[in-house]
C-alpha cells in the first residue's frame, strides 16, 4: 500500500534525498521509500516508478514529498518514516552549522560575504541552473554547471554571454574541474605543476590528470567544458575560451585537450587553434585514428595513457629547454651506435617536420635532408674491418670531431648503450669527444648534445656514474629517443611569446560560491579554498509570476 507525507517549505538537495531514500528503503517494515522535492520533473518520476500518490498533486518545488510503499494499511508506518526523515535532516543541518565556511541565503549576500569570488559552482536541478548561471555571469563570475537537463538553447545563451564578458562557462553537465588548488565536483587531489588539461570528458579528464600525477608531474589547472560543448550547435564556445585562458597562463607550460568525438567543423577549428596556441599541446579525440600525429607543437594521441605520458615528457622537455642558450644553428645531427634507435629518431623527426625518412639507408643514413641527418653507425659500412661502435666508439668520436667544422649543426643526438659486451666507459669516451669538438668549434656557434642513455643500475658500467659523467660534460640526458627528439625540436623551434590577457580565474587563488550540493563546499573548504555556500531554494510559482509581472512594468 502507498502512503504519502508532505513537509512544507523544507528544500533539500537531490543527492541528500537519494541517499536518504536508499537508507530508508532498507528498513524491515517497508518495501520502498522515495523522498524528493515536489518539482514537476520529480512528480513525473513518481509516476514513472509507480510511486505516485494523489497527495503529491499540490506539492510545490519547496515541499518535501515522502512516499512509502509498505505492506498492509498501517498509517503509523508513514508517520514513523516521516519522523525519521525530519530527524535525519535536522541532524544534518546541525552538523552543517559547524562548517568552516559561511552560509548565505541569497546570491547577493553570498557575494557580500566573499567579495573576491570569481567562480560559481552550480549543482541544482537543471530547470533552475540557467537563471542562477545568468545571475553569476552578470556579477562577473565564471561558472561551472554540474547540473544536467539544461536545454541546449540555454547553454548557448550562457556561453555567448560569457564570451562577450571574457568569462568561462564549464558545463552544463560538467562533472570535473580543478582550478588552481580548488577541486570542483568530481576531482582528485593532484599536485600542482606545469600541465594544463582542458576536457569535454569528465572521467577522461580525471584519468589523464591522475596519470600525470603518477608520472611524477602536476597540473596547473583542469578545465571541464561539458559534454555538448563540441557539438555543432554549441560550436566549442567554452573550449575556445578555456584554451585562450591556458595559453596566456605562464604556469601552464604544456596543454592537454581531451574529448569525445567532436563535430567535424569543431574538430577542424580546434586543431587549428591548438597548432597556434604558442606552447606544446597534446590532443586526444577518443575514437579518432589520425594518419599524421605530429604538427610542430601539436601532438595527436589515441589513448588516455598516451596523452598523459606525452604531456609529462613535454613538460620535462620544457624544463630542460629553459636551461639551454638560444641556438645560432638549427641543423640536427644524429650519430647512433644502435640502428633501431637511429631508425626511431629518424622516424619521429620526419613525422614532426613533414619530411621523408631515407628508405634506402645508403651509407647508414636513416634521414638525410639539407638540414638534418641521422646515421646508423652500426651499418655494415662502418663495421667493415673494425669493431662495432658500441664496443669501440673511435669511429663515432672522429665524426663528432668533424662537427667542429659543420657550421649548420646546432644539435647532436647520440645514444649511450650500457650492458655486457659494450665499452667499459662509453659515457667517458663520448664526453671527451664532445669536449674536444666544442673546443675546436669555439663559442660562436655552440652545439647542444642530447644523449639517450640505455641501461639499468645493475649494468657493469654503473648507470648512475655514466649519467653523472654525461651531466658533468654538459650533455643533456633524455629518458627515451622520443624525449631526445622532442627536446631537439623544441630547441630549433622556440615557443612563441603569448600576448593574450590572462584571466583572473587562473592568475589568483580561486574563490567559490557554491550553489546546490553542500558536499562540494565541504571538499573546497577541506582544500583551503575560500568558499561560501548559498543555501538556495527555488522560488514558488506564484512568486516567480509576480516577479515577471513587476519586471514587465518597468
Amino acid at each position: 500500500m502507498l502512503s504519502a507525507r508532505l513537509i512544507k517549505g523544507n528544500f533539500q538537495d537531490s543527492v541528500t534525498l537519494m541517499v536518504l531514500s536508499r537508507d530508508l528503503s532498507s528498513l524491515a517494515d517497508v518495501n520502498r521509500v522515495s523522498v524528493m522535492m515536489g518539482t514537476s520533473a520529480n512528480k513525473d518520476v513518481f509516476r514513472e516508478t509507480g510511486m505516485w500518490h494523489d497527495d503529491l498533486a499540490e506539492a510545490t518545488p519547496n515541499d518535501l514529498c515522502i512516499v512509502i510503499d509498505a505492506e498492509g494499511e498501517d498509517a503509523g508506518v508513514a508517520d514513523r518514516i516521516a519522523a525519521q526523515v525530519e530527524e535525519r535532516l535536522a541532524a544534518m543541518a546541525k552538523g552543517g552549522s559547524k562548517a568552516r565556511y559561511p552560509v548565505a541565503r541569497s546570491f547577493r549576500r553570498a557575494c557580500d560575504q566573499l567579495p573576491k569570488a570569481d567562480l560559481a559552482l552550480i549543482s541544482v536541478a537543471g530547470q533552475y541552473a540557467h537563471g542562477l548561471a545568468k545571475e553569476a555571469l552578470d556579477a562577473g563570475l565564471n561558472v561551472m554547471i554540474f547540473s544536467d537537463n539544461v536545454s541546449v538553447e540555454e547553454e548557448r545563451d550562457l556561453k555567448e554571454t560569457a564570451r562577450e564578458r571574457g568569462l568561462l562557462v564549464m558545463g552544463p553537465d560538467c562533472g570535473t574541474a580543478i582550478v588552481g588548488k580548488a577541486p570542483l565536483a568530481f576531482a582528485n587531489r593532484i599536485p600542482q605543476g606545469p600541465i594544463a588539461v582542458v576536457g569535454a570528458s569528465g572521467t577522461g579528464l580525471q584519468e589523464v590528470t591522475c596519470q600525470i600525477a603518477r608520472g611524477g608531474m602536476g597540473i596547473s589547472h583542469a578545465l571541464g567544458l561539458g559534454g555538448r560543448d563540441l557539438s555543432e550547435t554549441i560550436g566549442g564556445l567554452s573550449a575556445e575560451t578555456a584554451l585562450d585562458f591556458v595559453a596566456a597562463d605562464e604556469a601552464s607550460k604544456v596543454v592537454v585537450f581531451v574529448s569525445k568525438p567532436p563535430a567535424a567543423a569543431v574538430r577542424a577549428a580546434l586543431l587549428d587553434k591548438l597548432k597556434r596556441l604558442g606552447k606544446p599541446a597534446v590532443a586526444l579525440f577518443l575514437g579518432d585514428h589520425p594518419d599524421r600525429r605530429d604538427f610542430g607543437d601539436l601532438h595527436l594521441t589515441r589513448t588516455l595513457d598516451e596523452a598523459a605520458a606525452l604531456a609529462v615528457d613535454l613538460a620535462k622537455v620544457e624544463e630542460q629547454a629553459a636551461s639551454v642558450p638560444a641556438l645560432t644553428a638549427k641543423g640536427i645531427r644524429g650519430l647512433y651506435t644502435g640502428g633501431t634507435l637511429a631508425g626511431e629518431a629518424a622516424q619521429l623527426l620526419a613525422e614532426a617536420l613533414d619530411l621523408s625518412a631515407d628508405a634506402a639507408h645508403d651509407e647508414g643514413f636513416m634521414l638525410r635532408t639539407a638540414e638534418h641527418r641521422i646515421i646508423d653507425l652500426g651499418d655494415d659500412l662502418y663495421t667493415r674491418g673494425r669493431p662495432h661502435p658500441m664496443i669501440d666508439p673511435f669511429g663515432r668520436n672522429e665524426m663528432i670531431h668533424a662537427l667542429a667544422g659543420d657550421a649548420d649543426a646546432g644539435i647532436l643526438l647520440v645514444d649511450v648503450v650500457l650492458g655486457f659486451g659494450s665499452h667499459a666507459d662509453p659515457a667517458g669516451e663520448l664526453a671527451r669527444a664532445v669536449e674536444e669538438m666544442r673546443a675546436a668549434r669555439g663559442d660562436k656557434a655552440p652545439i647542444t648534445v642530447i644523449a639517450n642513455l640505455t641501461g639499468v643500475s645493475e649494468d657493469p658500467q654503473d648507470y648512475a656514474a655514466q649519467a653523472k659523467t654525461l651531466e658533468d660534460a654538459g650533455i643533456l640526458i633524455a629518458d627515451s629517443v622520443r624525449m631526445a627528439v622532442l627536446l631537439a625540436l623544441r630547441l630549433i623551434t622556440p615557443a612563441k611569446v603569448e600576448t593574450a590577457t590572462l584571466s583572473p580565474l587562473l592568475s589568483e587563488p580561486p574563490a567559490v560560491i557554491n550553489i546546490g550540493l553542500r558536499g562540494f563546499a565541504d571538499d573546497l573548504a577541506s582544500n583551503d579554498v575560500d568558499v561560501v555556500h548559498l543555501k538556495w531554494e527555488p522560488v514558488s510559482d506564484k512568486t516567480e509570476k509576480l516577479r515577471r509581472m513587476a519586471a514587465s512594468l518597468i
